[in-house]
């Protein structure tokens, strides 16, 4: 940030614009916020609205380079067309009198992620996957309008405080993104004939080093990689003390392992970089939906909105069909899922054992049968231990099988109370055997009773209407 001393001498070098000019009758200057190598960025107040503002405006030695103009040119074209929340709004464009261009763009107060890094020299992993994914959001629907950013960096992503307090990236700078297709074909290939390097060396792919106008939307995705990997180890993965030291090993050299430099982050986390970070743009995901689906477990529940908006972005534009499915997380680490991941994707992990205590359930019913049929046949055979007992039939109801009625002997019986008593309960019957006991027929189904057979001295046996004997 330029203090107001800067101000004056930086306007000084802005053709004929000066703080307190008012341009185009409704935007007064007030200081400037700051500046580049190209351009400089004041603040001013719209007069009509009541509203403050930011102005991007071009150096002198911008306004004389060809290349220069055109990707000013590009940033408010690309910009204006994303209505995503999480892109700097771009509100208005003119031209001063001596013809130099300028960006009306809305007024943010925060700071970079750049900056929140020096003071803090590394981020939560939840806040540096929730930055990462709201980013995404707005790198999504540029993908989805054609648009690559090709230039992401922790200095164009600015963060400011909501309305309700949460903390929100804004992606800036869309001055050297691609339009694929026709239109911005020409001015690409115009453009990469110049010596200029398109872009920030640390976070450009194999392929934006190798030619800028060949890449697609997987660079951005290897931008963002190296982007998480500075936010949670406080470092850029790739370095050098020159130019072809590091391009040297961005191309060659795999990054040092994340865990080396922050242990306690998750290892899945590792592999998602780790991911975005493979030399060959075929081995990354395919898509920022695929990127973000990977990355919402290790954000608080709260990214999981990022995630399905992102999802919903990249699937209404045709450029995939797979991102609505979140991957099973077998394939994104073998840690168990935080709470809050989403079950409703399609991850069957932690339910899939469902099927399995459902089969045991009814294993365990049908052991319950067996085990109670043998029972009753056990009591049944218990029963007939009495000569006063008939046979039952296969057919004779359980509850007449497990407590039949007593019988009452007459008068003139000479049998003692214990042998009556001995048909009275199954488990009584076995009280007092006679000396002599007869053989019992065993059950044989749908055949009728054998007759029991008499002992001598022993008068027949008497039965009641609600006998068992009765039913025959």
């Amino acid at each position: 940030m330029s203090n107001e001393g800067g101000a004056g001498e930086r306007n000084e070098l802005v053709t004929s614009v000066h703080v307190g000019d008012v341009l185009s009758g409704k935007y007064r200057i007030e200081r400037v916020l700051g500046s580049g190598g190209m351009g400089v960025v004041v603040a001013a107040h719209h007069l009509q609205l009541d509203e403050r503002v930011a102005i991007k405006f071009l150096l002198p030695e911008g306004l004389k380079n060809p290349e220069a103009l055109v990707r000013f040119e590009r940033e408010a074209r690309a910009a204006v067309k994303i209505k995503n929340e999480h892109v700097a709004r771009t509100i208005d464009v003119g031209k001063l009198e001596n013809g130099a261009p300028y960006i009306v763009m809305e007024f943010l107060e925060g700071s970079d992620l750049a900056t929140l890094l020096r003071s803090r020299r590394s981020l939560k992993v939840d806040e540096a996957v929730e930055y990462l994914l709201q980013a995404s959001e707005a790198i999504a629907e540029a993908h989805a309008l054609g648009i690559i950013h090709r230039d992401l960096k922790l200095e164009n992503l600015f963060v400011v405080r909501r309305a309700d307090g949460v903390m929100s990236v804004k992606v800036l700078d869309f001055g050297i993104s691609k339009v694929t297709g026709t239109a911005g074909s020409g001015r690409d290939m115009g453009m990469t004939r110049t010596s200029t390097i398109m872009g920030s060396p640390v976070y450009m792919s194999p392929e934006q080093l190798h030619s800028t106008r060949d890449v697609d939307t997987r660079t951005d995705i290897w931008a963002l990689g190296v982007i998480l990997y500075e936010l949670i180890s406080g470092r850029p993965p790739f370095s050098g003390d020159s130019m072809p030291e590091l391009v040297a090993k961005i191309l060659t050299r795999p990054p040092e392992p994340l865990l080396n430099l922050r242990p306690d982050a998750p290892i899945g986390l590792e592999r998602v970089v780790l991911r975005c970070l493979e030399k060959d743009k075929a081995l990354r995901y395919g898509n920022i939906a695929e990127l973000a689906m990977a990355l919402v477990e290790f954000g608080p529940k709260r990214a999981r909105a990022s995630a399905e908006r992102i999802s919903r972005t990249v699937s209404a534009a045709g450029l995939s069909a797979s991102a609505l499915s979140l991957p099973p997380s077998s394939e994104i680490n073998s840690e168990p899922p935080k709470q809050g991941t989403m079950a409703s994707w399609g991850q069957t992990g932690p339910h899939s054992g469902g099927g399995r205590r459902g089969r045991w359930g009814i294993v365990a019913i049908v052991a319950l049968v067996l085990v109670g049929g043998g029972v009753m046949l056990l009591l049944r055979k218990s029963a007939v231990t009495s000569p006063s007992t008939v046979v039952a039939s296969p057919h004779v109801e359980p509850a007449a099988m497990i407590a039949p009625p007593a019988e009452v002997p007459t008068p003139s019986s000479p049998t003692p109370p214990a042998s009556a008593a001995s048909s009275a309960s199954p488990s009584m019957a076995t009280a007092e055997k006679p000396q002599a006991p007869p053989r019992v027929a065993l059950p044989t189904p749908r055949l009728p009773p054998a007759a029991p057979q008499k002992s001598p001295g022993t008068p027949p046996p008497t039965t009641k209407p609600g006998d068992l004997g009765g039913r025959y």
